[in-house]
Protein backbone atom coordinates (compact mmCIF):
# COMPACT_ATOMS: atom_id res chain seq x y z
CA UNK A 1 0.00 0.00 0.00
CA UNK A 2 1.53 3.37 -0.99
CA UNK A 3 2.18 5.94 1.72
CA UNK A 4 0.28 9.20 1.60
CA UNK A 5 2.46 12.15 0.56
CA UNK A 6 1.65 14.54 3.39
CA UNK A 7 3.69 17.32 1.80
CA UNK A 8 0.81 17.72 -0.68
CA UNK A 9 -1.71 18.36 2.11
CA UNK A 10 -2.90 21.92 2.71
CA UNK A 11 -1.85 23.74 5.88
CA UNK A 12 -4.66 23.64 8.46
CA UNK A 13 -4.62 26.45 11.03
CA UNK A 14 -5.36 25.47 14.61
CA UNK A 15 -6.88 27.52 17.41
CA UNK A 16 -4.34 27.93 20.23
CA UNK A 17 -4.67 29.46 23.71
CA UNK A 18 -1.55 30.71 25.51
CA UNK A 19 -1.23 31.06 29.28
CA UNK A 20 1.70 32.54 31.15
CA UNK A 21 2.07 31.44 34.76
CA UNK A 22 3.73 34.19 36.76
CA UNK A 23 3.31 36.23 39.92
CA UNK A 24 5.20 39.16 38.43
CA UNK A 25 4.38 39.46 34.70
CA UNK A 26 1.66 41.37 32.91
CA UNK A 27 0.95 41.70 29.19
CA UNK A 28 3.61 44.40 28.78
CA UNK A 29 6.37 42.35 30.45
CA UNK A 30 5.36 38.84 29.35
CA UNK A 31 8.11 38.14 26.84
CA UNK A 32 7.70 34.34 26.84
CA UNK A 33 3.96 34.47 26.21
CA UNK A 34 4.49 37.08 23.51
CA UNK A 35 7.14 34.90 21.85
CA UNK A 36 4.66 32.01 21.70
CA UNK A 37 1.92 34.26 20.27
CA UNK A 38 4.29 35.55 17.60
CA UNK A 39 5.51 32.06 16.69
CA UNK A 40 2.05 30.54 16.44
CA UNK A 41 0.63 33.37 14.35
CA UNK A 42 3.70 33.41 12.08
CA UNK A 43 3.13 29.69 11.55
CA UNK A 44 -0.43 30.43 10.40
CA UNK A 45 -2.33 29.34 13.50
CA UNK A 46 -4.93 31.45 15.32
CA UNK A 47 -4.65 32.79 18.85
CA UNK A 48 -7.95 31.90 20.51
CA UNK A 49 -7.16 33.38 23.93
CA UNK A 50 -4.30 34.59 26.07
CA UNK A 51 -4.08 34.82 29.84
CA UNK A 52 -1.67 35.43 32.66
CA UNK A 53 -2.35 33.54 35.88
CA UNK A 54 -0.41 33.65 39.14
CA UNK A 55 1.51 30.63 40.39
CA UNK A 56 -1.62 29.20 41.99
CA UNK A 57 -2.55 25.61 41.19
CA UNK A 58 -6.28 26.24 41.39
CA UNK A 59 -6.25 29.37 39.19
CA UNK A 60 -4.11 27.55 36.61
CA UNK A 61 -6.37 24.50 36.70
CA UNK A 62 -9.53 26.62 36.39
CA UNK A 63 -8.27 28.47 33.32
CA UNK A 64 -6.99 25.32 31.60
CA UNK A 65 -10.25 23.51 32.44
CA UNK A 66 -12.29 26.29 30.86
CA UNK A 67 -10.20 26.11 27.69
CA UNK A 68 -10.48 22.31 27.58
CA UNK A 69 -14.27 22.67 27.70
CA UNK A 70 -14.29 25.37 25.00
CA UNK A 71 -14.80 23.77 21.56
CA UNK A 72 -13.07 26.76 19.96
CA UNK A 73 -9.73 25.87 21.66
CA UNK A 74 -7.81 22.99 20.09
CA UNK A 75 -4.38 23.53 21.67
CA UNK A 76 -3.22 25.03 24.98
CA UNK A 77 0.37 26.14 25.53
CA UNK A 78 1.48 27.32 28.96
CA UNK A 79 4.75 28.94 29.91
CA UNK A 80 6.12 29.15 33.43
CA UNK A 81 5.66 27.34 36.71
CA UNK A 82 7.43 24.15 35.63
CA UNK A 83 10.49 24.43 37.84
CA UNK A 84 11.17 22.86 41.22
CA UNK A 85 11.22 25.90 43.46
CA UNK A 86 8.71 27.78 45.56
CA UNK A 87 5.32 28.08 44.00
CA UNK A 88 6.06 26.27 40.71
CA UNK A 89 2.98 24.12 40.27
CA UNK A 90 1.91 24.08 36.63
CA UNK A 91 2.46 20.31 36.20
CA UNK A 92 0.49 19.61 39.39
CA UNK A 93 -2.32 21.86 38.17
CA UNK A 94 -2.55 20.38 34.67
CA UNK A 95 -1.69 16.68 35.13
CA UNK A 96 -4.99 15.71 36.86
CA UNK A 97 -6.90 17.16 33.90
CA UNK A 98 -5.18 14.99 31.30
CA UNK A 99 -6.81 11.94 29.74
CA UNK A 100 -3.43 10.89 28.38
CA UNK A 101 0.12 12.07 29.05
CA UNK A 102 2.50 12.42 26.11
CA UNK A 103 5.59 11.20 27.95
CA UNK A 104 7.88 11.74 24.98
CA UNK A 105 7.23 15.48 24.98
CA UNK A 106 8.98 16.11 28.30
CA UNK A 107 11.64 13.51 27.59
CA UNK A 108 12.61 14.95 24.21
CA UNK A 109 12.39 18.53 25.48
CA UNK A 110 14.88 17.76 28.25
CA UNK A 111 17.14 15.94 25.80
CA UNK A 112 17.20 18.94 23.46
CA UNK A 113 17.65 21.34 26.40
CA UNK A 114 20.53 19.29 27.78
CA UNK A 115 22.52 20.14 24.66
CA UNK A 116 22.07 23.86 25.46
CA UNK A 117 22.00 24.10 29.25
CA UNK A 118 23.49 20.83 30.50
CA UNK A 119 22.25 19.36 33.75
CA UNK A 120 20.08 22.42 34.42
CA UNK A 121 17.62 20.69 32.09
CA UNK A 122 16.90 18.18 34.89
CA UNK A 123 14.89 20.85 36.73
CA UNK A 124 12.51 21.25 33.77
CA UNK A 125 9.19 19.56 34.45
CA UNK A 126 7.58 20.39 31.13
CA UNK A 127 4.55 18.30 30.32
CA UNK A 128 2.48 17.33 27.29
CA UNK A 129 -0.86 15.60 27.13
CA UNK A 130 -4.40 15.54 25.81
CA UNK A 131 -7.72 16.22 27.55
CA UNK A 132 -11.09 16.02 25.81
CA UNK A 133 -9.33 16.12 22.43
CA UNK A 134 -7.41 19.29 23.37
CA UNK A 135 -3.62 19.07 23.30
CA UNK A 136 -1.81 20.75 26.19
CA UNK A 137 1.88 21.63 26.35
CA UNK A 138 3.45 23.12 29.49
CA UNK A 139 6.78 24.82 28.87
CA UNK A 140 9.27 26.50 31.19
CA UNK A 141 9.07 30.28 31.51
CA UNK A 142 12.25 31.34 29.76
CA UNK A 143 12.13 32.70 26.25
CA UNK A 144 14.81 30.25 25.14
CA UNK A 145 12.80 27.32 26.50
CA UNK A 146 9.65 28.55 24.75
CA UNK A 147 11.51 28.98 21.46
CA UNK A 148 13.01 25.50 21.79
CA UNK A 149 9.69 23.92 22.69
CA UNK A 150 7.74 25.65 19.95
CA UNK A 151 10.30 25.47 17.14
CA UNK A 152 11.59 21.96 17.67
CA UNK A 153 8.59 20.07 19.10
CA UNK A 154 5.22 21.80 19.08
CA UNK A 155 5.20 23.53 15.68
CA UNK A 156 6.16 20.43 13.66
CA UNK A 157 3.74 18.27 15.67
CA UNK A 158 0.86 20.66 14.94
CA UNK A 159 1.55 20.94 11.23
CA UNK A 160 -0.93 18.75 9.36
CA UNK A 161 1.66 18.32 6.58
CA UNK A 162 4.32 16.76 8.85
CA UNK A 163 4.99 13.09 8.15
CA UNK A 164 5.02 10.29 8.82
CA UNK A 165 2.55 11.44 11.50
CA UNK A 166 1.57 14.51 13.48
CA UNK A 167 -0.76 15.47 16.31
CA UNK A 168 -2.90 17.76 14.16
CA UNK A 169 -4.38 14.85 12.25
CA UNK A 170 -5.50 13.32 15.55
CA UNK A 171 -7.54 16.32 16.73
CA UNK A 172 -11.15 15.11 16.72
CA UNK A 173 -12.64 18.51 15.92
CA UNK A 174 -10.24 18.88 12.98
CA UNK A 175 -10.80 15.47 11.49
CA UNK A 176 -14.61 15.75 11.77
CA UNK A 177 -14.68 18.73 9.40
Amino acid sequence: MPKEDKSKRPFLPLSIAVMTVSDTRDLTTDTSGQLLVERLTQAGHELSDRAIEPDDIYRIRARVSAWIADPAVQIIVTTGGTGVTGRDGTPEAVAPLLDKVIDGFGEVFRQISFEDIGTSSLASRCLGGVANGTYIFCLPGSGNACATGWDKLIAPSLDYRTGPCNLAELIPRLTEQ
